[in-house]
């Protein structure tokens, strides 16, 4: 069992397979140059499947591959069967932006993955190609179909943004409950390499929005889910708010991430980390493991929005999958 310096049970993994993504997003990466690592620097399947191993080994039963965009990282099915193989009960799951599950969705889901999580910003065309960048929406909507399809669970993520997407609220709302998936509404994340134009909505700002058309009712977290959750009254359906501005977000943070390149991290919003690339490449397990335990003593109690008022880190989401 892994145990981090403040007692809290670590049994989540978030594995970035990539940084490369094909949008930009207005609150991520709007302004990054379509480029990537070199080759040279990721870790292969082989090698990040070591210190997964190393991870279930201890605890984790929950994995979630992430990127940058996932989908982009040649075989990724082979990646996630890998994992599945090893230990065929674990929660594996992955985070998209959606646009090439109508191909990959299938394989995925033969090779072992359970669950994804889409990125719905807007019904509308022309908003989700302004926030994106892109237009997106077509092949967004039709993976998510897709993925229904082929027996994947399904969640859609959105990210209220003031004056863009805002009035699409209840709209995505009533999408997600009439095909019988959970929407979770995520408070923008202020860090250095988004849009500074920008402004999103606090959590209290999204619930009022839904209030205006229904009453709602609190349910509270599940576990240590970052979503709290509520229920609508008028039909029961249930939605998730992530709401990181809130001084009880971090309580129960069972959370650790890997990257593509093999750097380590204890919570989203620090900048620290440290490297198993070596250890793991020499294939020297005990070393891993070691790292592994010195990342979780060094966890956080709490993330830095005191410290920074809000500004937010200078981390790129796209490195460590949000």
């Amino acid at each position: 069992m892994l145990i981090d310096g403040y007692g809290r049970t670590v049994n989540y993994l978030r594995v970035s397979v990539t940084e490369r993504c094909n949008f930009r997003c207005q609150y991520c990466m709007p302004e990054k140059p379509f480029s990537w690592v070199p080759q040279e620097n990721l870790l292969s399947f082989e090698e990040l499947f070591k210190f997964i191993k190393i991870a279930i080994d201890e605890g984790v039963d929950k994995i979630r591959i992430t990127g940058g965009e996932p989908l982009l990282r040649q075989d990724l099915d082979r990646f996630v069967g890998m994992i599945h193989d090893y230990k065929p009960e674990i929660d594996l799951a992955l985070t998209t932006n959606g646009y090439l599950l109508p191909e990959m969705a299938q394989g995925l889901r033969d090779a072992g993955l359970r669950r994804i999580n889409v990125s719905l910003d807007s019904l509308k065309p022309a908003v989700a190609a302004q926030i994106a960048q892109k237009n997106v929406l077509g092949k967004v909507l039709e993976g998510i179909e897709k993925s229904l399809e082929v027996g994947l669970g399904v969640k859609v993520n959105m990210v209220p943004l003031e004056g863009i997407n805002d009035s699409e609220i209840l709209d995505v709302l009533e999408y997600a409950r009439q095909r019988g998936i959970k929407i979770r509404f995520i408070e923008y994340m202020e860090n250095a390499h988004a849009n500074e134009e920008i402004r999103g909505l606090y959590g209290k700002e999204i619930l009022q929005r839904i209030k205006e058309r229904y009453r709602i009712r609190r349910l509270g977290r599940e576990g240590a889910s970052p979503s709290y959750n509520y229920e609508i009254v008028e039909n029961g359906y249930v939605f998730g708010l992530i709401d990181p501005h809130k001084h009880d977000f971090c309580e129960s943070c069972n959370r650790i991430r890997l990257t593509a390149e093999g750097h380590l991290i204890p919570c989203l919003y620090f900048d620290e980390a440290q490297s198993i690339a070596q250890a793991v490449r020499e294939g020297d397990v005990e070393e891993a493991a070691r790292i592994l335990g010195e990342v979780l003593r060094e966890k956080p109690k709490e993330n830095r929005w005191s410290e920074t008022a809000n500004e937010g880190s200078d981390r790129a989401f796209y490195e460590t999958g949000g």
